[in-house]
C-alpha cells in the first residue's frame, strides 16, 4: 500500500504546480487585457476558456484522487477488522525485516 504514496505525492504536487500556472495565466490576463488590441482580445478570450476548462478538470481531478484515497482506506480498513491477527503478523513481520535490513547497514 505504501508504494502509491509516492505517485500521491507527484500528483499533489502536479495539481498545485497546475493551479498555480492557471493563476498566473489569469493574473497575466487581466494585466494584459488593459492593452485593448483586438487581436489579443481573441486570443485572450480563447485563452480565458482553456483556463477555465483546465481548472475543472483539475477540479475533478482533486475529487477522483480524493474518493479513491477514501476508498482504499475502507478497504484497508475492511480487510484489517476481519483479519486482525494476519494483520498483526504482516505488521510484525514487515517489522522485523525493517530491523534486520537495518541492523546490516
Amino acid at each position: 500500500m505504501n508504494t502509491s504514496m509516492p505517485s500521491l505525492e507527484r500528483r499533489d504536487g502536479l495539481a498545485h504546480n497546475l493551479r498555480r500556472m492557471v493563476e498566473e495565466t489569469e493574473n497575466f490576463l487581466q494585466a494584459a487585457a488593459q492593452t485593448g488590441d483586438e487581436t489579443f482580445m481573441t486570443i485572450r478570450g480563447q485563452l480565458a476558456e482553456q483556463v477555465r476548462h483546465m481548472r475543472w478538470q483539475l477540479d475533478e481531478l482533486e475529487d477522483n484522487a480524493v474518493h479513491k484515497a477514501r476508498r482504499a482506506a475502507r478497504v484497508a480498513d475492511q480487510a484489517i477488522h476481519g483479519h486482525p491477527y494476519g494483520a498483526i503478523g504482516v505488521a510484525v513481520a514487515v517489522g522485523l525485516l525493517v530491523g534486520f535490513l537495518a541492523a546490516r547497514r
